[in-house]
């Protein structure tokens, strides 16, 4: 096929004549085999990318309508499988809003803890692979092995490294035990030395500040324009967190033990350094929750018929036993309004939204989501044109798309 039928007749101001067609992904290493980008060359200059998405379509919204609010927790797991937790509290939050359940002080601070662990976790994967994919292989190693630790602690709380499932409506599948609390204040020690390698390794590496200073910037009215949000809408400047904004779980409770981190350069070298300081934000919440974690129950009173009843309570009393059964064969127990409602949450990427339509019964009648990758993939091209075919694993490892947020 001629050169000219693939140029897309909206490139303007170049020769056509030397214009060629390049598929970046999804076999590239920097697209981790699930990104697609169709870029327009200039010699080596992009002239236009093309973002192509749906190399990881699951179905995550009509499966949201086929199952309960918590058998769905498990999907939900699956699409940010880097922080899968913080996706659980997402949902949880959006359907305890619709049922107007209030949980209890323990379930607020554990959920707290889990979530800025995910959080940093989520850091960690960004920062290493997208140094990784610049060529700072060390980097990488020094922040996997952190995210070791993070999932060993996910494998003691709820028997699962890689999609915990571990929220239910109401609460949690069981209470953290005391070894699980050791194991986070030993990370909390163990964390800041290994962050700072990190630091040492990277913020005045001549490659790496080269690779990411000045490329794909991203300026403070763009970044509302597109509804960019979480570090890559904080490193343009625009100070927006809804942990501080719109407090939920324990945050606004810890409000003093941490602050917004922000920056205004807008590039990939800002989105890095955001993130890095997160992760240190993120160790101050978890330090200061894990001290003053309340006792008491993490689920609603089972007299509220709204949560998965314990063991003792379905074996041992007939009571917990309907409940139990009512609750998994029937949705009884969930009355729902029959009305709309929407939650969101600050996750490591920004804002994830569930919009659910509700009619009545213990399921969705319709669940839609606010994936951040989503929004944040779209602005790609606006990113990286003008850039060198060098620049687009800078470009995208900054933005940390998760392709399964992309295809619903």
């Amino acid at each position: 096929m001629p050169v000219e039928q693939l140029i897309p007749d909206d490139v303007a101001g170049t020769d056509q004549e030397f214009l060629y067609t390049l598929n970046f992904g999804p076999q590239h290493p920097a697209t981790h085999t699930t990104l697609r980008l169709v870029l327009t060359l200039d010699g080596e200059t992009i002239v236009k990318a093309v973002p192509d998405i749906g190399y990881l379509h699951s179905g995550f919204e009509k499966l949201g309508e086929d199952l309960d609010f918590n058998q769905y927790v498990t999907i939900v797991d699956r699409m940010n499988y880097i922080s899968p937790f913080s996706n659980e509290v997402s949902w949880h939050h959006t359907v305890e809003k619709l049922l107007g359940i209030e949980v209890t002080p323990r379930c607020k601070y554990i959920r707290t803890i889990l979530a800025e662990l995910s959080r940093i976790s989520d850091h960690l994967l960004c920062v290493g692979a997208a140094a990784l994919d610049l060529g700072a292989l060390t980097a990488f190693l020094y922040a996997f092995n952190q995210r070791e630790k993070i999932y060993n602690i996910f494998e003691a709380a709820a028997g699962q490294r890689f999609h915990p499932s571990y929220s239910r409506v109401g609460g949690l599948m069981a209470d953290l035990s005391s070894t699980v609390i050791e194991m986070i204040r030993e990370f909390v020690k163990t964390f800041p030395p290994a962050h700072a390698d990190v630091v040492r390794l990277l913020n005045r590496n001549r490659i790496f500040v080269d690779r990411t200073h000045g490329i794909g910037v991203l300026s403070r009215a763009e970044a509302i324009n597109t509804s960019c949000s979480g570090p890559i809408a904080r490193a343009s400047g625009v100070v927006r967190d809804l942990r501080k904004d719109e407090p939920y779980l324990a945050y606004g409770e810890l409000q003093n033990s941490f602050k917004v981190v922000c920056a205004t350069d807008g590039d990939c070298f800002a989105r890095y350094l955001v993130r890095m300081e997160e992760m240190v934000e993120s160790i101050n919440i978890i330090k200061a929750a894990v001290e003053n974690i309340p006792s008491g129950p993490v689920n609603i009173a089972v007299n509220d018929k709204m949560t998965i009843p314990n063991k003792q309570a379905t074996y041992r009393s007939i009571e917990g036993l309907i409940q139990h059964f009512e609750l998994f064969m029937w949705n009884r127990q969930w009355n729902p309004p029959v009305e709309e409602v929407y939650g969101a949450t600050e996750t490591a990427n920004g804002e994830l939204g569930y919009y659910l339509v509700s009619d009545g019964s213990g399921r969705a009648w319709r669940a839609r989501t606010r994936p951040p990758s989503f929004i944040h993939f779209a602005i790609f091209p606006e990113l990286i044109e003008g850039h060198q075919i060098s620049d687009v694993p800078a470009v995208l490892g900054s933005l940390n798309i998760i392709a399964a947020e992309l295809d619903r």
